[in-house]
């Protein structure tokens, strides 16, 4: 009789959910923007179309990090920031959790089983003439107990379960929304990686820039004190006056400042990139020069379609996006019947001995099936499934304002990267100019053609220049690294 009550009601359980197990809410499909272009803006750049001319071209976006770079000493500190960065580290452990609610979600499919002994003891006590129930009184008569006696006592053990039915597709929403969760920690795991390669490499290159400034400033120190040695001995010979001296020895002085200025810089930059491998602050040897630093063009940049793969952070904002549309499935699943059912069985008896010795009288089992229908909830499910519904919109919206600030990074980039090659051209000119200006009013200045003001404002000039070319140098290595950060290269 017990096993065809169970036949019964597993065919009941199966003819429900077969019936009424309908998954409720839309599946999700991917908004149709038209925010899109066909190519970027900036798209015919130099570095573009150098690039799209070559069979051999890469993707800029695929590259591998170490394939980006290619500098040893810079492959070797993004390295140790990827094992020991804290902020990488905590994306682990946030992707990690986000796991553990995924499996979570997927056991909710399964019942749950829990068991172990029990012991119940009920008290009753004497009141007036009337007491305690028909078992108390063929217990003790008509003589009622003047204190607390024991009306039942039982000893038992067992096994227990529990199990929800999926009715109307809520304990799979439920899993799509962890799984999604989990994807999108895993895409913040590669935007943390991604923003990390580029802050190393950035940092590292300004390691290089201070390093090439600080050579430039002490030779143009050094080339000073030798104006500032003819210029007192033509003070001293009565051929120049004593505001030759202070002019020329106040442009030694502003060069001499600039030296103790780089090195402060230097040693805030190398505390920085300290903090990004995860140690304390240390001496880095820095062995490259700027000079050497340079990117392979031989690479295209894509069309902007692709950066749903590329970005993490636009897969993540797609990945809330498929989060919030499972929230609305399960808000609107529960809104209707649910299914559970409790089994429980094991041992009972009233005394300990006896629990074990004779099994057969003291076994129970209970199966007991509930539907639970919500009737009246004071508007919260039709309230929680609205905010649903916002919540889905409003994460659409960011998913589109997010591909809109992607393809816009990626178009700033290359129009920064070609102006400032432009620019690079210009200023190299400009420097061999002073350069020269430099070496002529030298010479002039020993043979007596030109004065003192002469010399130190064509150093002043060369100084400026070569500083500036430095810089720029230093902001087209910027621009590459953003292009290949904003069109998702680091995570590779």
């Amino acid at each position: 009789m017990f096993s065809k009550n169970i036949k019964r009601l597993g065919v009941v359980v199966f003819l429900l959910a077969a019936v009424t197990g309908c998954k409720v809410g839309d599946p999700y499909e991917r908004p149709d923007f038209d925010v899109l272009p066909e190519e970027y803006h900036g798209s015919l750049s130099r570095l573009d179309s150098i690039a799209t001319d070559s069979l051999d071209s890469i993707p800029m976006a695929r590259m591998k990090w170490i394939e980006f770079f290619g500098d040893y000493d810079l492959v070797s500190l993004i390295d140790t920031a990827l094992i020991n960065n804290l902020d990488m580290q905590r994306a682990v452990q946030v992707l990690e959790m986000s796991r553990q609610d995924l499996l979570q979600a997927r056991a909710n499919f399964y019942p749950s089983l829990g068991g172990g002994p029990g012991y119940t003891r009920d008290y009753r006590g004497f009141y007036h003439n009337n007491y305690g129930s028909n078992r108390g009184r063929r217990i003790h008569g008509e003589n009622p107990p003047r204190s607390l006696y024991t009306e039942r006592l039982s000893y038992n053990i067992g096994v227990s379960t529990s199990w929800e039915i999926g009715l109307w597709g809520k304990l799979r929403w439920k899993k799509d929304a962890a799984r999604a969760a989990y994807m999108q920690n895993e895409e913040f795991k590669k935007a943390v990686q991604t923003a990390l390669v580029a802050e190393v490499a950035s940092t590292y290159y300004e390691l290089l820039r201070l390093k090439s400034e600080l050579a430039v400033a002490k030779r143009n120190l050094s080339l000073n004190e030798n104006t500032l040695k003819i210029v007192e001995l033509q003070y001293d010979a009565g051929e120049a006056t004593s505001l030759a001296v202070r002019q020329t020895k106040s442009q030694k002085l502003r060069f001499e400042a600039l030296i103790p200025q780089i090195e402060r810089e230097y040693a805030l930059q190398e505390n920085r990139l300290n903090a990004l491998l995860g140690r304390e602050p240390q001496p880095i040897e820095i062995r490259g020069h700027l000079d050497n630093a340079a990117f392979n063009g031989n690479y295209n940049t894509g069309v902007p379609m692709e950066l749903l793969q590329n970005r993490p952070d636009v897969a993540a904002s797609e990945y809330e996006l498929i989060a919030s549309n499972a929230e609305v499935g399960i808000a609107q699943a529960l809104k209707y019947p649910t299914l559970t059912i409790d089994a429980s069985m094991g041992l009972d008896s009233y005394q300990s001995n006896r629990l074990f010795s004779t099994p057969a009288e003291s076994l129970f089992a209970l199966i007991n099936g509930a539907i639970f229908q919500p009737i009246f909830q004071q508007r919260k499910l039709k309230t929680n499934y609205k905010k649903a519904l916002a919540r889905r919109q409003m994460a659409q919206l960011d998913f589109k304002e997010k591909i809109i600030d992607a393809v816009r990074e990626v178009s700033d980039a290359m129009i920064t990267l070609d102006k400032l090659e432009e620019e690079y051209v210009l200023t190299k000119e400009r420097l061999n100019t002073t350069q020269r200006g430099v070496t002529d009013a030298a010479l002039l200045f020993r043979s007596g053609f030109a004065n003192y003001l002469e010399v130190i404002t064509a150093q002043s000039d060369a100084l400026d220049s070569e500083l500036g070319l430095i810089d720029i140098k230093m902001q087209i290595l910027l621009a590459n690294i953003e292009l290949y950060r904003s069109l998702g290269g680091g995570w590779q």
